[in-house]
């Protein structure tokens, strides 16, 4: 698809997308842009998780003729999408129908039930485990955060491991393009997020060290089913909320909390850096009770994804 037949003359994301009822956000819509200052736009979902949900063909659909409506440079899932199963195969069709380029994380449950990294590389039809891109003047990294330590012993392998750290090292000093970074957990979040989060931050704010400008523009993951945008040391990290339900925790345990319609983030970065993230906003299928809102003690439980401008201060002095 040519970049010319889809940016709109108008350039106001979801009007022509009957389901895209969530207005834009004061920020958002005093955002000075159009056609003309538009570097890239990409569509983003996270934690379908279809083989635990009755409904996770019709929210890809969903996102798919949505995504083909607004026509993004490309779309990615974040991860714990689908097993490499022959009955996910309507699944795959589904995420197909998106006419553009299809990215995606792999999430620690594409994995369950005795499945490999390679089976899951083989059945989405991508380049591997972990692998990078360049597109439109931007670097794309996509990371594999569930590796093992030797001496893990939870349930779900959560690290990136030498082999990964090294090949990623050398991928980050290797391109000149400003880069956006993809990793299923958190690199910024302890609770369950990578077990090497602060060593992946460190290279991170070294990069953007030694090219004296925040190389590393915005690093997005999924795997926590919450909306949050944290900084650390000037580096934007993006949690994206589940495209299918959220758990709904009591000291008891959890229940899974669906949303009514399902959730993804639209993101537009302007040519001098800004990065405008346009969400979705649903409802629970059944209420959450007070308990369950007020027991979790980590970020809030919520049925949306916010929409958020991220500056990009340009050059600075990082000594």
């Amino acid at each position: 698809m040519k970049r010319r037949h889809f940016i709109r003359d108008s350039f106001v994301l979801g009007t022509s997308a009957p389901w895209l009822t969530k207005p834009f956000s004061a920020a958002i819509s005093q955002t000075p842009w159009n056609k003309h200052n538009v570097q890239l736009r990409f569509g983003v979902c996270a934690d379908l998780h279809h083989d635990l949900i009755k409904d996770g063909v019709e929210r890809i659909e969903a996102f798919t003729q949505s995504m083909n409506i607004e026509q993004p440079d490309f779309v990615i899932q974040m991860g714990d999408f689908c097993t490499p199963k022959p009955e996910n195969k309507l699944l795959m069709h589904a995420w197909e129908k998106f006419l553009g380029p299809k990215y995606h994380v792999i999430g620690n449950h594409d994995v369950d039930g005795g499945f490999t990294h390679q089976d899951i590389i083989k059945f989405w039809n991508i380049s591997g485990a972990y692998y990078s891109f360049d597109l439109n003047g931007y670097h794309f990294v996509i990371l594999n955060g569930n590796e093992r330590r030797s001496q893990d012993v939870s349930r779900y392998p959560r690290s990136i491991l030498k082999e990964q750290y090294d090949w990623l090292s050398q991928d980050l000093d290797g391109t000149s393009f400003p880069i956006i970074v993809f990793c299923h957990q958190g690199i910024d979040n302890d609770l369950d997020g990578l077990m090497e989060g602060n060593i992946i931050r460190l290279l991170f704010e070294r990069t953007n060290k030694k090219a004296r400008y925040r190389k590393i523009q915005l690093v997005l993951s999924g795997h926590h089913h919450e909306d949050y945008l944290n900084w650390y040391n000037d580096i934007p990290y993006l949690q994206i909320n589940s495209i299918a339900y959220q758990f709904a925790r009591t000291d008891r345990g959890y229940r899974f909390a669906h949303t009514v319609e399902p959730i993804w983030a639209f993101i537009t970065i302007l040519n001098n850096g800004m990065i405008i993230v346009k969400g979705r906003e649903s409802t629970y299928i059944d209420n959450l009770s007070s308990e369950e809102q007020s027991y979790y003690r980590g970020y809030a439980t919520v049925p949306h994804i916010s929409d958020r401008v991220i500056p990009y201060p340009g050059q600075l002095p990082y000594y």
